[in-house]
């Protein structure tokens, strides 16, 4: 590629970050002014996990638990000293709101590459990267969870740029060129690093290792081009976080899969929620199913009514000729991996996806359909690309191209005007859950400022963070020493159950929690109780370990 265009690439490159940053900012203050940061009950979890490291009474990289990976919260901590931006939720925003103009650029730059790799880039590549990253950047749900702590903006910036050093380096060993090793070779290896960060922040990303290690090896038996010590360089890397998560939770829990089959897995959520008499949620057992939903949940986060449908035929339509018209791009095909991955997580995984246009009709896990959003914006544009490139005259192409644009744009009105599904997803579920905390929260306020308080923080430690309390005052379940198994009876959390007047000023219980279970109500002063439809009632007790 000359060094003119190298320029221009830049600028362009430049010109999208700028664009993605600003959309990124200006999403984040509105959300912010209308107190959506914090919607998912998932969201205050990631940042109160991350804040726990430090702020604790056992402080340390143990608070990180087992059931969520642990790059999200770490990327977090540095955000979070703050009291502000703790108990506001912004400094938890960040990294996601980095993620997002990350992602923007790597859907950018592998449209850009695939379609001019070693050559000068035309108008119709061009057009066609513009295009993807629109559809990446202008997706109304994924401009509301970067604004939040979810992990979804994170994961996919990940998957994006994984996909785009994979495919260079596959055009580069591909090409047979010996010159062209080293640079296949740092291809691959930045690929492994990406890996890496997308196993330790989704599971998605163990199922992608796997897929693209097992690519890999299939370049290599063809080519040859890269050495067996390249490949055995990358297998290792990227094997490394599957095997030091699976490590870690053998020694800390005595149970390496503690995080598929332990008491917070997905698994035993779904066992412990599931009513009896009531069938399994939709697709247990049954991968058919469990795809449809699966596929039904991603055109619900990219269209609402009839233009779902025509996402779908412009995903396959740009798979299909790109197979058909340039072989060399096959290495996009693992922007599918979602779709199976999913499909055994539902019907085997105990992951369940509820949408409100299907039976239960209501809204649990429908944002888990954005995973498909870079395989949707990259194969629009280039099925845009092929279908402009088969007709000769300059205004067919030109309407085509603006066709496709209009799609895009009324698709996301369509979306902008229902509210972004995921954001209904997060404010349904959302309602009660905050109005007990929000009342918590101002109960807690009145406690004294140097009081100890024992509360279970599974369910509503966002009435913690609502209140400004340091973690430190608070005596929770993840005060206790987890290689201890069965239980740990000198473990903080432990003692502080059985014998709660010697280690506690206050008590809060929510009935059916760990405290509410083994509380003794005798010598304990209740001061205040918290009854709000669809939750729990929550009460605060006074201990006589200090005076009222």
């Amino acid at each position: 590629m000359s060094h003119p265009a190298t320029h221009r690439l830049d600028r362009e490159t430049a010109l999208v970050a700028g664009l993605a940053a600003s959309i990124s900012v200006i999403s984040f203050i509105f959300y912010f002014r209308h107190d959506a940061v914090l919607l998912y009950g998932d969201a205050v979890a990631h940042i109160n996990i991350a804040r726990r490291v430090f702020d604790s009474r056992t402080p340390g990289l143990l608070q990180l638990g087992t059931v969520w990976l642990p790059l999200p919260h770490l990327l977090m901590i540095p955000f979070l000293f703050s009291a502000w931006a703790w108990r506001t939720g912004v400094g938890a925003s960040v990294p996601s709101m980095i993620a997002y103009v990350l992602g923007t650029i790597g859907i950018f730059r592998l449209v850009r590459s695939a379609l001019s790799f070693r050559t000068q880039s035309d108008a119709a590549a061009k057009i066609s990267a513009w295009l993807a990253a629109i559809v990446y950047a202008a997706n109304p749900n994924l401009i509301y969870l970067q604004t939040t702590a979810m992990t979804e903006a994170l994961y996919l910036a990940l998957f994006v740029w994984t996909v785009v050093y994979f495919f260079e380096f596959a055009q580069q060993a591909i090409l047979g060129d010996p010159e062209l090793q080293a640079s296949a070779s740092s291809s691959l290896m930045k690929c492994g690093l990406c890996l890496v960060g997308t196993c330790f922040t989704r599971y998605d990303g163990w199922f992608l290792t796997l897929v693209t290690l097992a690519t890999a090896v299939a370049v290599f038996l063809k080519t040859k081009l890269f050495g067996v010590k390249d490949l055995r360089k990358f297998t290792l890397l990227v094997g490394a976080a599957p095997v030091l998560w699976l490590a870690y939770n053998a020694i800390i829990y005595r149970n390496p899969l503690e995080f598929a089959n332990g008491p917070y897995s997905a698994r035993a959520i779904e066992q412990k929620t599931s009513r009896p008499g009531y069938p399994p949620h939709p697709g247990t057992h049954n991968l058919p199913v469990a795809g449809s939903y699966f596929l039904k949940s991603a055109e619900l986060n990219v269209a609402e009514g009839k233009w779902q449908r025509l996402w779908v035929f412009l995903l396959l339509m740009g798979t299909a000729m790109s197979g058909i018209c340039n072989h060399r791009l096959w290495p996009l095909l693992l922007l599918w991996v979602p779709l199976p991955f999913y499909m055994l997580s539902i019907a085997y995984g105990g992951v369940p996806i509820f949408l409100p246009e299907w039976w239960p009709f209501s809204y649990y896990n429908v944002r888990y359909g954005l995973e498909m959003l870079p395989a949707l914006a990259v194969f629009a544009a280039l099925a845009m690309y092929f279908m402009s490139g088969l007709v000769q005259n300059s205004t067919g192409k030109a309407l085509i191209r603006i066709a496709v644009f209009i799609f895009v744009a009324a698709s996301y009105w369509s979306v902008w005007r229902e509210r972004p599904v995921c954001y209904r997803e997060a404010w349904i579920n959302s309602r009660s859950r905050i109005a007990l905390e929000t009342q918590l929260a101002a109960s807690l306020k009145t406690l004294p400022a140097d009081s100890t308080l024992l509360m279970y923080l599974g369910d509503h430690v966002g009435a913690i963070q609502q209140a400004g309390i340091s973690l430190r005052r608070v005596i929770n379940e993840g005060n206790h020493r987890t290689w201890r198994q069965p239980s740990d009876p000198e473990g903080l959390w432990e003692q502080a159950l059985s014998n709660p007047l010697n280690h506690a000023d206050f008590i809060a219980a929510t009935d059916g929690d760990p405290v509410s279970v083994s509380l003794q109500a005798k010598g304990l002063v209740r001061i205040a109780q918290i009854q709000v439809p669809g939750q729990a009632t929550t009460t605060i007790y006074a201990t006589h370990s200090r005076p009222q």
